[in-house]
Parts: C-alpha cells; sequence; structure tokens
C-alpha cells in the first residue's frame, strides 16, 4: 500500500495532463491552471527541504572535519543572506544587494570564466583532423570563430554568408535530429513512469 498510491496518483496526474493538451474546452483550460499552481507550493516546500538539507549537510561534513574552511564559509554565506534580506531589504544600496553585486556576481563571473577554459582545452582535444567527421567538425568550428570575429572580413566578405547557410540547414538539422531523439526518451521515460515501470524515483527499483 505504501507504493499504490503514489503510483496511483501518478498514474492519474500523467493521464490527465496528457488528455488536457488535446481539450480546448474551458474546464481543461482550468484544471491545468490549478495544477500549475499546486505545482507551484510543492516547488516551494521542495526548496525549503533542498535547504534544511543543505544545512545539515554541511553541518555534518564540518562536525567530521572534511572540506571545513569551505563548508564554514558556505553556511555563513546560506546564513548572512536571509539575515539581511530580513533585516535591511533587498533593494539597492542595501547590504544584501552589496554581498549580492560584491561577493556572489564576482564568484559567477569566476566560475564562468574558468569553465571557459575548461572548454577551450576540450575543444583543443576533441577537434584534432584524425577522421573524416573530426576534420568536418573542425573546419566547422573554425568557419564559426571566423565568422564572429573581426578577423574573417579579412580573408574573405562572402565568410558570415557560408557560416550562416551552415548554421542554418546542416547545424539545424543535426539539432532537430537531436530535438527529436531527446523528445522521444522524454516520452518513452514519461510513459514508463506513468505505467510504473520506472519506480526509482520512489527510492528503489522495485
Amino acid at each position: 500500500m505504501g507504493r499504490k498510491f503514489p503510483l496511483a496518483v501518478c498514474f492519474l496526474f500523467g493521464v490527465v495532463m496528457f488528455i488536457q493538451y488535446f481539450s480546448q474546452s474551458t474546464a481543461a483550460r482550468n484544471l491545468n491552471q490549478t495544477i500549475l499552481d499546486y505545482w507551484q507550493i510543492v516547488f516551494a516546500f521542495t526548496l525549503i527541504v533542498g535547504v534544511f538539507s543543505f544545512f545539515k549537510n554541511n553541518v555534518t561534513h564540518i562536525s567530521r572535519g572534511a572540506d571545513r574552511p569551505y563548508r564554514v564559509v558556505g553556511l555563513i554565506g546560506f546564513c548572512s543572506m536571509p539575515i539581511l534580506a530580513l533585516i535591511w531589504g533587498i533593494k539597492a544600496d542595501t547590504p544584501f544587494m552589496w554581498m549580492f553585486e560584491n561577493v556572489q556576481a564576482p564568484m559567477q563571473s569566476t566560475v564562468f570564466a574558468l569553465l571557459a577554459f575548461f572548454v577551450a582545452s576540450a575543444s583543443f582535444r576533441g577537434f584534432r583532423a584524425r577522421s573524416l567527421p573530426a576534420a568536418v567538425l573542425l573546419i566547422s568550428a573554425l568557419l564559426m570563430l571566423l565568422s564572429r570575429s573581426n578577423i574573417g572580413g579579412y580573408f574573405s566578405s562572402g565568410l558570415p554568408e557560408v557560416a550562416n547557410w551552415v548554421r542554418d540547414y546542416p547545424s539545424m538539422a543535426a539539432r532537430r535530429a537531436i530535438l527529436i531523439g531527446i523528445g522521444l526518451g522524454s516520452l518513452t521515460t514519461s510513459l514508463r513512469v506513468i505505467i510504473g515501470i520506472e519506480r526509482t524515483w520512489l527510492g528503489g527499483e522495485k
């Protein structure tokens, strides 16, 4: 009984949400909006669970001495931001916005800057022309890079048109094929969850 009820609820709402997309009645639209409103409530509670889980996980690791300095800093920021927001608000020229603009925003910029180096190194390894597909990938990447920079104009004035053609036809065809595959995979997984074949979301495989 402990697993049959969640499976029945999942099946019921999955079928209802699937059918209402093919209905143009007002009742179906109202039902869809009501379910979306309740989804926001469920999302808010999952956010609360995630906050407490983050706090508990960090406290546990601090007591064990695992990455203690980093977790202490994380907990300080985790606790200070809500306190600053509750006391002084989140408007401009408040301590909360000062922390956001001078601490969080620079950290985000640093992370994205580091990701650029990882992407560059991965591209260097992946774009080696060891085979015909790799050579096509390398030529396409160089074509896109040159067309997006001022250097490309010195080589040929028609380089942007060629790059646009590659992006609008071969690249778009590949992207649409990938999106179709993602859609079919999502449909298959959704059907497995609705029917009850996929039960890992219940905390187990059986």
